[in-house]
């Protein structure tokens, strides 16, 4: 049975794209996708939600790029325009789980950055605990994140359900034993949950 729901925040409760922020340093389109490709790409920018201080990865990339020097910069000192918000319609998921379910987060998230989305939207609050890979050191897919989530608050695996973007932490998740819902482009989160016997209103 079903007690814990444990959820990613990035393209599940928060809106998150580097493009909000770049479509309007780039008047070139090509350019713009080679920079978000090529230099300030996901695999840099999860290095830094692995732990890496932000000054570190803006200084050593900029060093390899000097042509885009300013833009790796505003890549970080303008975080907050790649935020697009809350995902409305599975942020007002929160408040009826919560009457039936403990909740927890579990996020890919610069140690640096995570505060600031934090003090944005108050849903966070909504939270009985959340890790924060560039805290713990730790990020999904590794399993040790997983189990550090599940020891921390005494959870037992097969009773947490786990709500995620990325198929290959989905798949680390179900390798582990938790429930799993990928929620895919198109996928409607209330749909899944009540398919899987989850009330979701009320």
């Amino acid at each position: 049975m079903i007690g814990n729901i444990v959820f990613d925040f990035g393209g599940v409760l928060v809106d998150w794209n580097p493009w909000y922020l770049f479509r309007d340093v780039f008047s070139d389109q090509a350019e713009l996708e080679y920079f978000l490709d090529n230099i300030c790409t996901p695999g840099w920018n999860e290095q830094q939600d692995a732990g890496r201080p932000l000054s570190e990865a803006i200084r050593t990339l900029q060093l390899e790029h000097p042509k885009y020097r300013e833009e790796i910069r505003m890549y970080y000192e303008q975080w907050t325009t790649m935020l697009g918000g809350p995902i409305e319609q599975n942020v007002a998921l929160l408040e009826p789980l919560k009457r039936n379910y403990r909740l927890f987060g579990l996020t890919n998230w610069s140690a640096e950055t995570f505060p600031i989305a934090y003090d944005l939207y108050d849903f966070f609050r909504q939270f009985e605990g959340i890790l924060v890979s560039g805290v713990e050191r730790l990020a999904k897919p590794d399993e040790r994140f997983y189990l550090l989530l599940l020891q921390r608050y005494g959870l037992d695996v097969s009773e947490c359900l786990f709500i995620d973007d990325n198929a290959r932490n989905i798949q680390a998740a179900s390798t582990l034993g938790f429930h799993t819902i990928h929620l895919a482009d198109g996928v409607s989160l209330e749909k899944e949950l009540i398919q899987m016997g989850v009330p979701v209103r009320g």
